[in-house]
């Protein structure tokens, strides 16, 4: 697949892929977004960054129809996508690769690949290909059952099997959660690499700092809002970011 033209180049000329606008989200009483507006370009690679209950992880379940926002928009490929089941979002090209992994244990490697491309009546072996090249691991590991992975194998699974759907949009929830930093390294990387072969990334990620430096764009949120919006190499540069994301005094 060609890389999308807007990919870490000149992204500002490339169509909205994906657009978020005055997103609310509630769950009960409690307002979890508070009318974002998020644009995702085609062929980017777009990171939420924000601390635990900033609404980054409410934000993919709603683009996912996992949740339903109570007002605002969400369009995708132009067309209003907020309030589509889960299961249609799907075959529209929007994957997911959810935080946790939660790959199926007791299935193995294959079996867990497959079910990512379960929309599709026949899987050629060239999509189980294209992901056994991307984690030459999983290849090895094809008929071991997934929950005997490591932590991080199991996060390349997911991310393959979110592959296997053949998004033209992944979605990608703290991937690099509680791994060993050369396995984050492995896995950014990767991302990287999927990017570049055409797909466009919105990325949910605590490790800020690997996070920008590999981000077209990126939002911070707080409590439900966008606090502040910039490339990555701004943000990376942006005090009120290096103090709260990357431990760095306001003035270092």
């Amino acid at each position: 697949m060609s890389k999308a033209p807007a990919a870490n180049g000149d992204a500002s000329t490339a169509k909205p892929l994906l657009e978020l606008r005055d997103l609310q989200v509630f769950y009960g009483a409690i307002q979890a977004l508070k009318g974002i507006d998020v644009t995702v370009r085609e062929g980017e690679i777009v990171t939420l960054l924000g601390a635990n209950g900033a609404g980054k992880t409410t934000t993919l379940r709603t683009i996912s129809g996992l949740l339903t926002p109570r007002a605002g928009e969400i369009r995708y490929g132009g067309e209003r996508i907020d309030g589509v089941p889960a299961h249609h979002v799907v075959s529209l090209g929007i994957g997911q690769s959810p935080e946790g992994r939660r790959v199926f244990p007791m299935m193995t490697v294959t079996d867990n690949l497959l079910m990512g491309a379960y929309r599709f009546k026949k899987v050629p072996q060239s999509d189980l290909d294209r992901v056994f090249e991307l984690f030459p691991r999983l290849k090895e590991r094809r008929s071991q059952l997934a929950g005997t992975l490591s932590g991080g194998e199991q996060q390349m699974l997911a991310i393959g099997r979110a592959m296997m759907g053949r998004p033209r949009l992944l979605l990608l929830d703290e991937p690099s959660m509680g791994l060993a930093p050369l396995i984050v390294a492995q896995i950014f990387s990767i991302i990287k690499e999927i990017n570049a072969g055409g797909t466009t990334v919105l990325l949910v990620e605590q490790n800020a700092a690997q996070a920008l430096k590999l981000s077209d764009r990126a939002y911070v949120l707080e409590t439900g809002s966008v606090l502040v919006s910039g490339t990555g190499e701004q943000l990376l540069a942006d005090p009120r970011v290096r103090e709260a994301y990357l431990g760095e005094g306001a003035g270092g």
